[in-house]
């Protein structure tokens, strides 16, 4: 078995590459918008505008395009870094299903994963979801039959969320000077369990902490606890994959490789290795942006997709994030989680090894905050809060197309950004022999837990790679190695100046802090972004995505 992981100096860089190398020569300007990183905001937001005529550049730091929606390969085997699953691609009159088909020209395929889409352990216990309403009602009976009445009244509440949820989504548009009056409609039209904490919200349905762990079993797909989560993300999420899962046919590069195309049809471009260090300003307004190289590319649009935390405090000048109030605005938000992440290659395919195209999370206990509290108290001998398992080569229809006679696994578990601050600002691939040892360490201990569920697997991995917070901030820019941007508190909730519109004419957000985390998410902020920067032009747009 070869164990290493994303920062070793021995390892060739990935053979998937999307995108076109950035070279000063190669730019074909003038460019009617710039949007900065190519995660599935930014180029969202890029092929909405492409397909409204408008001429737009993506530049991307990284040596591919997509963000956490980028594959890549080593020795023999492909892994995807953030799309483990999407929700709602089953029919395609759901908004994430019509939005993809609108930015790929419908060249995306999806593949469904097993009914049992999720499998929870937690401790002894084990919960299976099943897709659909029906199904998810039935899987939480069976495991607690004396639930039903707090069950069905939960149900209920993810759909009065969803409702709430379009509305908004549309308070994201309104100007600064109207945003009084739409958080008293707001008041009106969102349900009263719409932005409490998650915790709060199923505590008035039940006192069954066994129940509540189980509903909350997908709390690692925003990062966040059930006692610190706004119950509108928990929600979203319950809702979004109430159908069950879903993954791109081809593997998760399939996303930026058919979008690029119809950001290229109105003569726009996705450069990769393309290092943005400035946005420029002319007489307070967003002009262009400074690259790496020193070469100054001008649009009269600036859209940054970069996260709030860098766009503020690194792009912009301090004086200018200060005179828009950035410095007051920050003390309410706080970065996401960090995570180790394993890729794990096997010989054999999945059929073979008896890999399920079910994902599993394993937990202690069904004590989901309790578990992250006693772990961050003393990480080295608490059991991981959460161990979530991932397996590509089974939901991928394509993958022995592309590597006959292979498998893959993907493992995600939280950290602590204190464990790895003393390498902070070393370079990818030497960070000296003390840095291995410690992620040799890790990376068994996480493997431990797999071989508990799956101990067909032991004597079978050929390949690990592990990755840490710090290749997560090498590689995607951010800061202590987040995985889902800001954290999904209701405070954050609260804060109405996250949205496209920044107080600098001519610079949007957009991505997953201006709305919520996920693919989907941060592709309906990029959708909003669009809509924002087109005004009453866009309203087609909205129709035909909003309303089908």
């Amino acid at each position: 078995m070869v164990v290493t992981n994303s920062s070793s100096g021995k390892l060739k860089p990935s053979s998937i590459r999307i995108g076109t190398r950035y070279r000063a020569n190669r730019l074909n300007g003038p460019y009617d918008a710039i949007v900065i990183g190519s995660g599935i905001g930014g180029l969202t937001t890029a092929a909405c505008l492409s397909k409204a005529g408008k001429k737009v550049l993506v530049l991307e730091q990284h040596y591919t395009a997509g963000g956490y929606t980028h594959s890549y390969a080593r020795n023999g085997y492909e892994w995807d870094v953030g799309v483990h699953y999407i929700g709602d691609m089953g029919s395609p009159h759901t908004l994430g299903r019509r939005l993809f088909d609108y930015i790929t020209d419908g060249k995306l395929e999806w593949a469904p994963m097993d009914e049992n889409y999720d499998r929870f352990f937690l401790g002894d216990k084990v919960v299976n979801l099943r897709a659909g309403k029906e199904g998810l009602r039935i899987s939480l009976l069976n495991s607690f039959p004396e639930e039903q009445e707090a069950i069905d009244r939960y149900i209920k509440l993810l759909g009065d969320v969803a409702d709430g949820m379009q509305w908004y989504t549309l308070s994201k548009l309104s100007p600064g000077m109207l945003s009084p009056l739409v958080e008293k409609g707001l008041d009106f039209t969102l349900p009263d369990c719409f932005n409490r904490t998650t915790w709060d919200v199923l505590s008035d349905l039940t006192d069954n902490e066994e129940l509540i762990g189980a509903i909350t079993g997908q709390w690692g797909d925003c990062g966040v606890t059930p006692k610190q989560s706004s119950f509108m993300v928990h929600a979203l999420i319950a809702k979004h994959y109430l159908y069950g899962g879903f993954y791109p046919v081809g593997g998760a590069s399939e996303i930026a490789k058919t979008i690029i195309p119809v950001i290229q049809a109105s003569g726009g471009e996705v450069f990769t290795y393309a290092d943005v260090t400035d946005i420029l300003l002319e007489k307070g307004r967003a002009s262009g942006v400074r690259m790496a190289d020193g070469e100054e590319v001008r649009s009269p649009l600036v859209i940054s997709n970069a996260g709030v935390i860098n766009t503020f405090e690194h792009l912009l000048p301090e004086e200018v994030a200060s005179r828009v109030g950035y410095q007051g605005k920050r003390e309410h938000i706080t970065p996401s989680m960090p995570h180790i992440g394993l890729y794990i290659g096997l010989k054999g395919t999945p059929e073979e090894l008896g890999l399920p195209r079910t994902n599993f999370w394993i937990y202690p206990s069904a004590d989901h905050d309790g578990n992250v509290e006693r772990f961050l108290k003393h990480p080295d001998t608490s059991p991981l809060p959460v161990v979530y398992i991932s397996f590509p080569a089974a939901k991928d229809p394509d993958y022995q197309n592309r590597w006959p006679g292979t498998s893959t696994i993907e493992i995600v578990a939280p950290t602590t950004w204190e464990l790895f601050a003393p390498w902070q600002g070393t370079t990818w691939g030497k960070r000296g022999d003390d840095y291995e040892t410690l992620k040799a360490q890790v990376t068994e201990r996480i493997l431990n837990v797999m071989y508990e569920k799956l101990p067909q697997l032991k004597g079978k991995v050929d390949y690990v790679e592990t990755s840490t917070p710090l290749s997560t901030a090498w590689f995607c820019r951010y800061g202590r190695g987040e995985l889902y941007g800001l954290d999904h508190t209701p405070e954050r909730f609260e804060q109405d100046w996250l949205k496209p519109k920044t107080g600098i004419p001519g610079l949007y957000l957009t991505g997953q802090d201006i709305l919520t985390c996920g693919v989907v998410g941060a592709m309906i902020g990029g959708l909003v972004t669009t809509l924002a920067i087109r005004g009453w032009r866009g309203a087609g747009l909205a129709r035909r995505i909003f309303m089908g």
